[in-house]
C-alpha cells in the first residue's frame, strides 16, 4: 500500500496508507481521538483533505481499510460493487467526484443509478471533504422510496417513527403513548417498541399489542419491537405478527460479532420475514440501526475512524433491502461525538453518505445527557436534515425517552417540521387521518385543544370494529 505525502507550511506530512489518510481528514472528533488515530493538528487535518481530494476513486477498490481476507463486510463491499454502475465516475479523483455531485448533472436519476457502483469508503472520503451545505444539497437530490404498508421516501413527505417506550414494558402506557402519537399524525413509518427487556414473551406480547391496534384501527403502518434478530426469529417461528425485524449493525465483522450477528443469521432472517407476506405495498421488511462509535466501543474498528466505518454499515443494511435505516447519532455519548457541533456535523454526513449508497435514510436526532448539547442543537439538526430530505425522523412523547434515558425530537416537532417544509406523511397514512377526520381540507391536523374530541373518536372507532 503505497505511502501518499503532501507539503503544507513548510512541512511534509505523510500518510503511510489509506486508512490514516482517512482518519486523518475527518473532522475533529471526540472518538477517534480516544481512538488515538485523528490528526494531531489542524495544519496535518488539511493536508490530508488536500491528498484525499487528488486521491483517484479507483484506489478504494484495490485497497481496503479492513482485510478482505478477515472481514466479511470487506469482501460483501468488494465482491458486491457494481462495476457497471461505478463507470461514470471511475476516472475521478475525489475532489473531482464531490465537484460532479454538486454539479446539475448529478440528479435524482443519475445518483440513484450510481449508488450500486459506489463504496463505503468513497462515500466517506468525499463526505470529509465537503461542507455542512454541500452534504445536505447533495442528500437532497438523493431519493430512496421503500415500502411495506406504507410508502417512505417520496417527494414533498417526512415520515416519523412514533416511539412508545416505556421503562417498564407497561401495555397501558405503551398505548397511551401510541395514541398521544397518532393524534399528531407520527407513526407512517413504523410504531417501533424498544423493549426494556429483550425475551420472547415481552417481544410476543408488544408486536401483538401494535398489531391488534393496527387492526383495530385500521391503520396503514408497521410495527416492529427493537429486540435482538434472534428474537425476532424465535417470535416469527410461533406465529406472531411480526413486520419489521430490527437489528443494529455495524461496519466490521468482529464489531458485529459483538452485537452477536452475522451476514448469515440476517440472511436467516431476512428469509423468514419474507416469507410472513405482511406487507401490502411492497415487501422491504428489515430496520436496521447505526451509529458512530460502535465499532469503537467493541474494539472492533482495526484503526478505521468512526466516520468510515458508519458508513461500510450502510454496507450491510443495503444488502437486504431494508424498509428504514437510521443513524441513532448523538446516542453513544460524548466519547465518541463530544458536543453539538460533531452531533450535527455526524448527523449530515450519515444521513448523506447513506443516501448516496441508495438506503431508505432517516435519523434519530439525539444527544445524551451528559453530552454538550440541548435541545436548541437537535432542533438546528432536525431542521437541516429535513431540509436534506431526511426519510424519517423520531417521535417521542415529550422528546425524552422515559426507558433508554436520551433526549430524541418529540411528536410535535415533527408536526412542527411538516408545516414549516410543506410536508405530508405517507400517502397511505394521509390517506387513513382524512379517513378518520383528523386533517382540514388544507391538509393540516387539528389544535391541540381538539385532540381531546379526536382521541374519544378514535377510541370509540377501535372499539366499534
Amino acid at each position: 500500500m503505497p505511502a501518499r505525502s503532501t507539503d503544507l507550511g513548510g512541512h511534509r506530512y505523510v500518510f503511510p496508507d489509506l486508512r490514516t489518510l482517512l482518519a486523518c481528514a475527518s473532522p475533529r472528533r471526540s472518538g477517534d481521538e480516544l481512538a488515538g488515530i485523528a490528526a494531531a493538528t489542524d495544519a496535518q487535518r488539511v493536508a490530508a483533505r488536500l491528498v484525499l481530494a487528488d486521491l483517484p476513486l479507483s484506489a478504494f477498490l484495490s485497497e481496503a481499510v479492513v482485510p478482505y481476507e478477515t472481514d466479511e463486510v470487506t469482501r460483501l463491499i468488494l465482491d458486491d460493487h457494481d462495476a457497471t454502475a461505478f463507470a461514470p465516475v471511475s476516472s475521478l479523483t475525489v475532489g473531482g467526484f464531490r465537484d460532479w455531485l454538486l454539479s446539475y448533472e448529478a440528479d435524482e436519476a443519475a445518483l440513484g443509478a450510481l449508488a450500486p457502483g459506489l463504496t463505503p469508503e468513497m462515500a466517506a472520503a468525499v463526505s470529509k471533504i465537503m461542507r455542512n451545505q454541500d452534504l445536505i444539497t447533495v442528500a437532497a437530490k438523493c431519493r430512496t422510496v421503500s415500502r411495506f404498508r406504507t410508502t417512505i421516501g417520496l417527494a414533498g413527505r417526512l415520515g416519523s417513527r412514533l416511539q412508545p417506550n416505556h421503562p417498564t414494558d407497561d401495555a397501558t402506557g405503551i398505548a397511551g403513548s401510541i395514541l398521544d402519537g397518532l393524534l399528531c399524525g407520527v407513526g407512517d413509518a413504523v410504531i417501533g417498541i424498544n423493549p426494556a427487556t429483550d425475551n420472547l414473551s415481552t417481544y410476543i406480547t408488544l408486536v401483538e399489542l401494535v398489531d391488534e391496534l393496527r387492526r383495530k384501527l385500521d391503520i396503514p403502518t408497521q410495527s416492529c419491537v427493537l429486540a435482538h434478530v434472534t428474537t425476532a426469529l424465535l417470535a416469527m417461528a410461533r406465529s406472531a405478527p411480526v413486520d419489521l425485524v430490527f437489528q443494529s449493525v455495524a461496519g466490521t465483522e468482529a464489531a458485529n460479532a459483538a452485537f452477536g450477528i452475522s451476514l448469515s443469521l440476517l440472511d436467516e432472517a431476512h428469509r423468514a420475514a419474507l416469507a410472513l407476506r405482511r406487507g401490502t405495498a411492497g415487501d422491504n421488511v428489515m430496520y436496521f440501526e447505526t451509529g458512530q462509535g460502535s465499532a469503537l466501543s467493541a474494539d472492533a474498528h482495526h484503526g478505521v475512524d468512526q466516520q468510515t466505518l458508519e458508513a461500510r454499515a450502510y454496507a450491510v443494511a443495503r444488502r437486504f433491502r431494508p424498509l428504514l435505516v437510521n443513524s441513532v447519532v448523538g446516542f453513544i455519548g460524548p466519547e465518541y461525538l463530544y458536543d453539538s457541533k460533531q452531533i450535527i456535523r455526524a448527523g449530515l454526513e450519515d444521513h448523506c453518505c447513506a443516501k448516496l449508497l441508495g438506503l431508505p435514510m432517516g435519523v434519530d436526532v439525539c444527544y445524551t445527557n451528559h453530552a454538550e448539547a440541548d435541545q436548541d442543537d437537535m432542533d438546528s439538526l432536525m431542521t437541516l436534515l429535513t431540509a436534506a430530505g431526511v426519510n424519517f425522523i423520531m417521535g417521542v412523547p415529550g422528546g425524552d425517552d422515559v426507558m433508554l434515558n436520551y433526549q430524541s425530537t418529540s411528536f410535535h416537532d415533527v408536526l412542527g417540521l411538516r408545516h414549516l417544509f410543506n410536508r405530508q406523511p405517507a400517502p397511505e397514512f394521509e390517506g387513513w387521518l382524512r379517513r378518520m377526520d383528523m386533517l382540514d381540507f388544507h391538509g393540516r391536523l387539528p389544535p391541540q385543544s381538539a385532540h381531546g374530541a379526536v382521541g374519544r373518536r378514535l377510541l370509540s372507532r377501535g372499539e366499534a370494529s
